[in-house]
């Protein structure tokens, strides 16, 4: 079992900056990121990672990959997540819509770990559309 230890730090200035397990650095607000924006971003970073990797070996002409997420949050303390929508847009020469729907559900049913532990707690929906280019 692979154990992952990532870190934050504060400094005086009110600046809270996360390091990952391999030191990359996140900047978190006032000057950067907000905390509850990083959920999100994690899950499309996550399955967008996933999605390339599969249509890569299948040898599809993808050339960039976008994804737009929508989060519906409570109005008032501690603001949970409701709803996540991620919408994918492929872009590349005659990729397959349904190969891009295969390959989202692979990641959501099989190596997002990001996914795997949110699909009980939020609603996650997504929509995708292939463009030329």
């Amino acid at each position: 079992m692979a154990t992952k230890t990532v870190r934050l730090n504060w400094n005086p200035e009110e600046e809270f900056t996360l390091y990952a397990h391999d030191d990359y650095k996140v900047v978190m607000k006032p000057k950067g990121v907000s905390a509850s924006d990083l959920l999100p971003m994690a899950l499309a970073g996550c399955s967008s990672h996933d999605i390339v990797s599969i249509l890569k070996k299948q040898k599809l002409d993808l050339r960039e990959l976008k994804a737009s997420v929508t989060a519906t949050q409570d109005d008032d303390p501690p603001w949970r997540f409701r709803k996540i929508h991620i919408h994918y847009t492929a872009v590349g020469s005659g990729i397959d819509p349904e190969k891009l729907n295969k390959a989202i559900l692979l990641s959501q049913e099989k190596y997002c770990s990001v996914y795997v532990t949110l699909r009980d707690a939020v609603e996650i929906s997504y929509d995708y559309e292939v463009t030329e280019g």
